[in-house]
């Protein structure tokens, strides 16, 4: 049933129980949804007047924990849908994760043929224009083949600006947001200033680049900052060689870079891509503000186990682990974010409120996207309704429960 024109809008919400806010965790908050957009989150005895009209929910539970909706910044796929080869297949991609607490996503894009990756941009244009997700990741072509983990190999190729100009003026404006590539292919080192040139974050990624390499790409990212953002490590650790005493690698790059403020890495916490440990020292090194927890789903995530493509090459899921069936090289994941921030908090006691801030607003301020990633008023009525062991309850998109 439609409204008529004229019709009363619903009363706004109030959402009460434990919250985690920008200031940190409170026990007794509210958090008021009118329309598409929060007008008030903070202590519930703070709460003004003017809202005293908000109708708290049927049968609401008032022992929950609300959390800002989580925004993924990797995410190649899930419950069957893959971005890229097709619109509707990107779209049961995007609702996949809406349902499971990741509010905002990019929809990234594997290695292939140009063409492929043409078709895949213009595929994925339609969900940013809608909503569906906040913008596109290319992660490739311009990737090293030593390093190329999942990545078509025979799909990898030297940066091109042809090709890239191609990819955005195909996508249209602000669809593509951010491109993972190898500093220390021929040509990358123009690739920081044209990415910034053309609105997209630059991402140094899937590498077999030197410390020095790689410290000059993120200062290049820094000098040449691109929507408002900070340039990104990709899934540290994975894709590069391992942080060594005398050859720290791209690794050691990204720490110092994220160290001084000019990066923030991508962690994928989903306890097969890097042991607890390396996770607990991320925390406390780099801190929060420099953690993005990325999912790197792919298309198998939410599906019993079984035999998957993905960029055209077969990997097999067992579990928690996606492998290429040739090789046994990790092939992304099928944990999605809130299942990784459980993990930190139950599992490797990072505190809450710190592994919220690496899967919502860290993320959110990484891309500069927009009124997400923070229970703020004026911000979209993203929202994740969670018990006290951090399992999922309820999901609010945008105003609306899914």
């Amino acid at each position: 049933m439609t409204l008529s024109a004229d019709a009363p809008a619903p009363p706004p919400l109030l959402l009460t129980g434990r919250a985690v806010l920008p200031a940190g965790v409170v026990e007794d908050a509210a958090v008021v949804v009118d329309g598409e957009r929060l007008r008030f989150a903070g202590r519930r005895a703070d709460l003004p007047s003017a809202w005293g009209h908000a109708v708290t929910p049927r049968g609401w539970q008032h022992d929950v924990t609300l959390l800002p909706g989580l925004v993924d910044l990797h995410c190649h796929g899930g419950g069957g849908g893959e971005f890229g080869p097709d619109t509707e297949g990107a779209r049961t991609a995007a609702r996949h994760h809406h349902a499971l607490g990741s509010t905002t996503v990019i929809g990234s894009l594997v290695s292939a043929p140009a063409q492929a990756l043409l078709d895949g941009v213009r595929a994925c244009a339609p969900l940013v224009a809608d909503g569906d997700i906040a913008g596109v990741h290319l992660e490739g072509p311009f990737l090293s083949a030593t390093r190329c983990g999942a990545q078509n190999p025979a799909a990898l190729v030297h940066p091109d600006l042809g090709l890239l100009e191609r990819l955005v003026a195909a996508a249209g404006p602000g669809v593509i947001a951010q491109m993972t590539w190898a500093p220390e292919l021929p040509g990358a080192d123009v690739l920081p200033e044209a990415l910034a040139g053309l609105g997209v974050l630059g991402a140094v990624g899937h590498t077999d680049a030197d410390a020095a390499t790689a410290r000059a790409a993120f200062s290049a990212l820094a000098e040449h900052p691109a929507r408002g953002g900070r340039g990104l490590a990709t899934h540290l650790f994975n894709g590069m060689p391992p942080l060594q005493s005398r050859q720290p690698g791209p690794v050691g790059a990204a720490l110092s870079a994220a160290a001084r403020g000019e990066a923030v890495v991508e962690v994928i916490a989903d306890g097969v891509h890097l042991a607890g440990e390396t996770v607990q020292m991320l925390f406390d090194t780099v801190g929060a503000g420099e953690i993005a927890l990325v999912s790197d789903c792919m298309s198998a995530a939410g599906l019993p186990d079984g035999d998957f493509t993905l960029g055209g090459l077969t990997v097999r899921v067992r579990g928690s682990e996606v492998r290429l069936a040739d090789s046994g090289s990790l092939a992304g994941g099928v944990s999605c974010l809130l299942d990784q921030l459980r993990w930190c908090v139950r599992d490797l006691g990072v505190p809450l409120e710190e592994a919220v801030r690496a899967a919502s607003s860290t993320p959110a301020q990484t891309l500069a996207l927009e009124a997400v990633g923070s229970l703020v008023a004026g911000h979209l009525a993203d929202v994740v309704v969670v018990d006290d062991g951090l399992d999922l309850l309820r999901v609010m998109r945008r105003g609306a429960w899914l």
